[in-house]
């Protein structure tokens, strides 16, 4: 491919970007452009059928050229600073008052900062240096004409460009400070629906073991009075079947809003665990008709974590739950074992005298009974005897090693989803992001562009009074 071939080859390419990146704009962008452009194009040659130039081709020329580079900062930011060398140093005045402007507008597009730099320092070197040639070629530029030079390129882009500089800098900032405060934001609301969620989860689970266990106890009496209202007062016998009835449904209604519970540990056991609370509890069940007994093997109190005395705690109320309900008459022992490092309590039932079918459990008890001695660091034993019956035990560090589920639950993270969207990383420092800083940085470069804009008046007065 000949020299002359590939510039026509990358000219018709980028003829095409640009048509595709005009399609591509939002239709309120290309109206916006189109408008500024027009305005641009009026400013600069309305002026010159009522102040004939000496040369109004040129001006003309720089009139349009001026609004061509309007929409041109948007995808040549780069060029377009370039591209205002002329207009500098052209005689139109009135489209080198829309400079500024646009070598603002395009220096914040500039990346990186680097790049920025180097190419206000090529168009303010090259603003100076093609106005002073302008002047040489009526003779040798004098000493007002060389700071004319300086100072044009200085007001017209090296000043503006500076304040682009510093606003591009703060949008970035603003940006991280707005993702930083959404971040924030979901953590905290994370952090209270995490919380909710234990509160719910070990709502559900008292509920479950109260509750349930005071249900059970309701519905073994009731199955009792019912026997007793069939020998004895036979139309009671309908109203007791009808209690027995309802406590089974509220006992599966039960179960059905719980769902699978989620057992959670670390909170204040009181004085569970104890050999009193084991007693009470078996007492509460031979209340209930059941032959229940209690073995305490100890030598002196357990100084446990409350953690493990409220494993205690459940292990035997389900053990004893279970008994009630499904091996109604069998004896039930529990027993209570300290080995020094860990204690092991068991509740065994024998096979029930009469044989009855199994009540409609779904387990929720026992999965959480293993949920909540895993993350102690024991085990968890349910299952049938070889002789018959049940028997549920569990060994459980006296000192757990693992902290409480509170402090190794997983924190928000991408959050998850807060996934990888705004919010998804660690903000950065208040060092970097603040308040202060960039406001600071907006009024400085406001501050910045005030000799432009009084540059700017002062050339539009002397034009006018020219």
């Amino acid at each position: 491919m000949s020299p002359a071939v590939r510039p026509c080859g990358r000219a018709r390419r980028e003829a095409a970007a640009i048509r595709e990146a005009v399609r591509a704009a939002p239709r309120r962008t290309v109206v916006t452009e189109s408008v500024l452009a027009g305005l641009v194009l009026l400013c600069s040659l309305a002026p010159v059928p009522l102040i004939p130039p000496a040369h109004p081709v040129a001006v003309a020329l720089l009139g349009v050229w001026a609004a061509l580079l309007v929409p041109a900062r948007r995808m040549y930011p780069a060029l377009t600073v370039l591209g205002c060398v002329p207009v500098i140093a052209g005689d139109n005045v009135w489209a080198m008052v829309v400079v500024p402007c646009v070598v603002w507008s395009a220096v914040r597009r500039i990346a990186p900062v680097r790049r920025a730099w180097g190419v206000i320092g090529a168009g303010s070197a090259g603003a100076a240096l093609l106005s002073i040639a302008d002047q040489s070629l009526s003779g040798l530029p004098t000493l007002p004409y060389l700071v004319a030079g300086a100072g044009g390129a200085a007001l017209f882009i090296l000043l503006p460009a500076l304040s682009g500089l510093m606003m591009g800098r703060r949008r970035p900032l603003t940006g991280l400070l707005r993702e930083r405060n959404a971040y924030l934001e979901q953590t905290r609301f994370l952090i209270d629906e995490a919380a909710r969620m234990e509160e719910r989860a070990r709502i559900a689970a008292e509920m479950h073991d109260l509750i349930g266990h005071r249900i059970s106890l309701i519905s073994v009496h009731a199955g009792a009075l019912q026997l007793a209202a069939e020998r004895q007062a036979l139309p009671l016998a309908s109203q007791a079947e009808l209690l027995r009835t309802t406590a089974g449904t509220a006992m599966d209604e039960l179960r059905g809003i719980l769902g699978v519970l989620r057992h959670q540990t670390g909170e204040n056991s009181g004085e569970r665990g104890t050999h009193e609370d084991l007693s009470a509890l078996v007492a509460d069940s031979r209340n209930a008709g059941a032959d229940a007994e209690l073995h305490w093997t100890a030598s002196e109190p357990t100084d446990a974590d409350p953690r493990t005395r409220q494993a205690v705690h459940r292990v035997t109320r389900e053990g004893l739950t279970n008994a009630l309900k499904h091996a109604p008459g069998a004896p039930v022992r529990v027993t209570f074992q300290d080995e020094g490092d860990t204690v092991v309590v068991a509740v065994v039932n024998d096979a029930p005298p009469v044989r009855c079918s199994p009540g409609a459990g779904n387990r929720s008890g026992l999965v959480g009974l293993q949920e909540r001695i895993s993350l102690l660091g024991g085990t968890l034993h349910a299952g049938p005897c070889p002789e018959g019956g049940f028997v549920l035990s569990a060994r459980i560090p006296v000192r757990p090693d693992v902290p409480p589920v509170h402090a190794t639950s997983p924190g928000p993270v991408s959050v998850g989803p807060v996934s990888a969207g705004a919010g998804s990383r660690p903000p950065l420092s208040t060092e970097v992001l603040t308040w202060p800083r960039l406001l600071g940085g907006g009024c400085a470069a406001l501050l910045v562009m005030l000799p432009t804009v009084g540059g700017t008046i002062a050339l539009l007065i002397m034009a006018l009074l020219h």
